[in-house]
């Protein structure tokens, strides 16, 4: 009996990462697309830009809409449904240009619809693995959101040779491959078995309870700042070196985007084998003041081989930023549900709205001057955002907020 709980529950993990996998698609994908889109429908910066803001808004809200719900209905029918959404949307995507005359709208209720999918997803799959009985949670955890990294290089790397291949006005046949993953783990979600949404020994922390708690507060501005400096670097790095540094799409994607996205996966599987030799709130501060010298570099090198080294070297820095947070909120609140889950999502949803949203209007303003200058000049805002996340963890570390289990 006890051999076939831990090889349905090993399933239901592996139905897990391939979960955290669809979301890496749901968030990157359109980005790879920025340049295709701009040119065979003339959309501005401040177009592509809104399109990541109504992506991570779109999630924010569901993160909080269904925190509650899900505590009382259970994981299953929203988990099922999040990858329902995903293909919906990717398919309307595709379809705007041939329903409407003007397809940006399309664009963006598509983008609304496969974003709820992508939120639910952020939702439920932090706290599915955590439900799951292990001595290894932080492990777990370190392991899932490395498949978010996995998944960011396999569909930067996959989506920029096909574009490369088949040539950028096939960007909608790309868009419907890539509804296959989902619908795959849309049937793998109906048989897993899954854990209860709260603890269930000892009293449940609610969210009242954890309102009042300074480094609960603190942590959702952790998350936040941290998530805007990983989604910035990411989302706007294909972009910035094709118009900025001149580099080819396909080489500038493929070395700069899926080494930042290699980077930050190398980062969360490093915590996730070595993690208790390893103070996290100092991992995390070194990680956040890596990622802030490589946002100048990136900025000001002229050296298009520089500013590749410091993309990827920041996705290494913020590799832990957002599941350490994660880690230390679940550490520091262990009788807290699936709520304290969703408002932490809901934090890092929109610090990585806002965080690309402030960046594009920059890029849109000082762009007047230059195409070129007005990239970097995005680039320079963004180190406030590990420059936040810094102080949030320093601030974490000096109130002795971490605790851990003997390192």
């Amino acid at each position: 009996m006890s051999t076939r709980v831990t090889v349905s529950y090993k399933s239901t993990a592996i139905a897990c990462y391939i979960g955290i996998f669809c979301q890496a698609i749901v968030i990157n994908l359109t980005p790879i697309l920025f340049i295709p889109l701009r040119e065979q429908f003339g959309l501005s910066y401040s177009e592509l830009g809104l399109l990541i803001l109504v992506n991570f808004t779109t999630q924010v809200v569901v993160d909080i809409a269904f925190s509650k719900v899900v505590e009382k209905r259970g994981y299953r029918p929203f988990v099922v449904a999040s990858h329902g959404f995903t293909v919906a949307g990717f398919l309307l995507f595709a379809s705007a240009p041939l329903l409407l005359a003007r397809p940006y709208p399309g664009f963006a209720f598509a983008t609304v619809v496969f974003s709820a999918g992508g939120g639910l997803q952020e939702l439920l799959l932090s706290p599915i693995v955590n439900s799951i009985p292990t001595d290894e949670k932080e492990k777990a955890m370190s392991v899932l959101h490395s498949f978010y990294a996995w998944g960011q290089v396999v569909v930067v790397v996959a989506t920029t040779f096909l574009v490369f291949l088949l040539g950028r006005a096939s960007w909608q046949c790309i868009m419907v491959g890539w509804t296959i993953i989902p619908a795959v783990n849309f049937v793998n979600f109906m048989r897993v078995p899954l854990g209860s949404p709260v603890p269930e020994t000892g009293p449940h922390m609610g969210l009242t309870q954890l309102a009042r708690e300074k480094f609960f507060i603190v942590a959702i501005v952790a998350i936040a700042a941290g998530a805007a400096a990983e989604i910035t670097m990411a989302g706007w790095t294909s972009a910035f070196f094709e118009k900025a540094l001149d580099i080819p799409k396909v080489i500038g994607d493929t070395t700069g985007v899926a080494a930042f996205a290699f980077m930050l996966g190398i980062g969360r599987l490093l915590y996730g084998k070595h993690g208790t030799r390893i103070h996290l709130p100092r991992a995390m501060m070194a990680g956040a003041m890596i990622a802030a010298v490589c946002y100048l570099v990136v900025a000001f090198s002229m050296i298009d081989a520089i500013s590749l080294v410091a993309c990827m070297a920041c996705g290494f820095g913020v590799s832990l930023l957002w599941p350490g947070t994660l880690v230390l909120a679940a550490k520091r609140f262990p009788q807290a549900g699936a709520s304290m889950f969703a408002i932490l999502a809901a934090g890092g949803d929109i610090g990585a709205s806002v965080g690309p949203w402030i960046v594009s209007i920059i890029v849109d303003s000082a762009g007047s001057i230059s195409e070129q200058f007005g990239l970097r000049m995005g680039i320079i805002v963004g180190i406030i955002f590990p420059a936040l996340a810094l102080a949030c963890l320093w601030w974490m570390a000096r109130r002795d907020a971490y605790i851990s289990d003997g390192t």
